[in-house]
């Protein structure tokens, strides 16, 4: 081989790798959004307090958290509003950089996502009318009726709380929790069981009607987003759960919970090992 061929050689192979190294910077998830400018979050906007309309515009707690984390990246964030059932399936088609949703942390899911870190409590509790003096823990519910959602996470930690207690209340299985307020507000039951978030939110819009009982009766779960599980998406969960701990460091975290739950919320900087 000449002197010169051999340089040809040595060149295609410096090319080659240049554009393997480049291949893999493009693929990167957090090098396509800085790319793109962009952050495209995927999400049903029917999930009060967290994705909702509002006079035909996007509100909620996702809104507010989503800009302040693309401030600390340095992109726009751009919502898809889709059915939840087409979400999930979405962020696997690559249709979107991850999931607003947000979703509660299970093993199972673990599995299957990378999670962001928690933002909010996800953790069972009840609801009360806020005149009832009678219902001041928990366990004050023994010998009353309350209401679940059918078929929900919810009602099968009341089941297997209730069965702690000394006299089960009846349990009342509502398809609609908005049916299940009103008959709270009624008098026609003593509570809800229902995620802490949910039922801050319900008693921070009629705070006269309604209180949080506190603490909660369920086993601790949180509230998180999540992403492709894979090695790509690895540096955007770091960048973005960088953001949220510097968000917990000077409040912002806190400030919006308050503002969109009405009470700030524990959400660990280290994710937690699930409870199921």
């Amino acid at each position: 081989m000449s002197i010169l061929a051999g340089w040809k050689c040595r060149l295609m192979a410096l090319t080659l790798c240049a554009a393997s190294v480049g291949s893999a910077y493009a693929d990167d998830q957090l090098a396509k959004v800085k790319k793109a400018g962009e952050l495209v979050v995927g999400t049903e906007m029917q999930f009060a307090p967290f994705d909702f309309l509002e006079n035909g515009q996007q509100a909620g707690f996702n809104k507010d958290l989503f800009a302040e984390v693309g401030k600390e990246l340095g992109v726009k964030v751009r919502f898809i509003d889709l059915p939840w059932p087409s979400v999930l399936p979405g962020l696997e088609a690559g249709k979107f950089d991850m999931v607003g949703g947000p979703l509660t942390v299970t093993k199972a899911r673990m599995e299957r996502y990378t999670y962001t870190l928690p933002v909010a409590d996800a953790t069972d509790a009840l609801l009360k009318r806020a005149n009832d003096t009678s219902l001041k823990q928990s366990s004050d519910i023994a010998g009353k009726t309350v209401g679940a959602g059918k078929g929900s996470a919810q009602l099968d930690q009341l089941k297997a709380y209730v069965a702690t207690l000394p006299k089960p209340p009846e349990i009342r299985e509502y398809v609609d929790n908005n049916q299940a307020y009103a008959d709270l507000a009624a008098g026609r039951i003593a509570a809800v069981a229902n995620s802490m978030t949910n039922i801050a939110y319900v008693a921070k819009q009629r705070p006269e009607a309604f209180a949080v009982v506190t603490p909660p009766f369920g086993a601790k779960v949180y509230f998180a987003y999540c992403m492709r599980k894979d090695a790509d998406s690895k540096p955007l969960a770091d960048a973005f759960n960088a953001a949220l701990v510097k968000m917990h460091g000077d409040g912002r975290l806190a400030t919006l919970q308050k503002k969109w739950f009405g009470v700030a919320m524990d959400a660990p900087t280290t994710m937690p090992t699930p409870n199921y």
